[in-house]
């Protein structure tokens, strides 16, 4: 059973019971394996683990995170721009808590409404990077999973298989 509030005539929040659905587990699964991809790259990418990053690469050995990716972008269209981000601390640092925070939201189901949200900022500018395109004209996964994850954000994603049943989140929009 999920939990959901309602507001009676008295104006009072009350807690009412919902039975789950088939469709619930399946955005539940949804956000725990996209929370999965942040937190692993997050992982890969701060310790070096040899799947996407080098060990000689890690951000804990002075690698940069941004670095490989956006000065690919060079040739792209907005290339000029993403290139000059390549490497500076403050694009690094904002792109692993990004990682790390849309991971970790997504995965326990807390705050999946602000990780929807930056989630989707951080896979839109990912897109941007690339264009044009070489296999479709517009759509690529980045933008698949932005609209997954608005999705997640709207099915209320984390009351599934997920701490979004907690009391202080059920009272607290902003927290599911």
């Amino acid at each position: 059973m999920t939990a959901t509030i309602s507001k009676h005539a008295t104006g009072a929040h009350v807690a009412t019971e919902r039975a789950r659905r088939p469709v619930d587990y399946v955005w539940a699964a949804a956000r725990i394996s996209i929370g999965w991809v942040f937190l692993w790259a997050f992982l890969d990418k701060t310790f070096g683990w040899g799947f996407a990053t080098p060990a000689a690469k890690a951000w804990i050995n002075g690698g940069s995170p941004t670095t490989g990716f956006l000065k690919g972008t060079g040739e792209n269209a907005l290339g000029g721009f993403f290139s000059a981000l390549a490497g500076q601390v403050w694009v690094d640092w904002l792109f692993m808590l990004g990682l790390l925070g849309v991971g970790a939201a997504l995965i326990l189901g807390v705050g999946t409404r602000i990780a929807a949200v930056a989630g989707t900022v951080m896979l839109v500018l990912m897109w941007a990077a690339e264009l044009p395109l070489t296999t479709n004209p517009f759509m690529d996964e980045h933008i698949i999973y932005a609209i997954v994850l608005i999705g997640l954000a709207l099915a209320n994603a984390g009351a599934t298989l997920g701490l979004g049943n907690l009391r202080i989140v059920r009272e607290n929009a902003w927290l599911r």
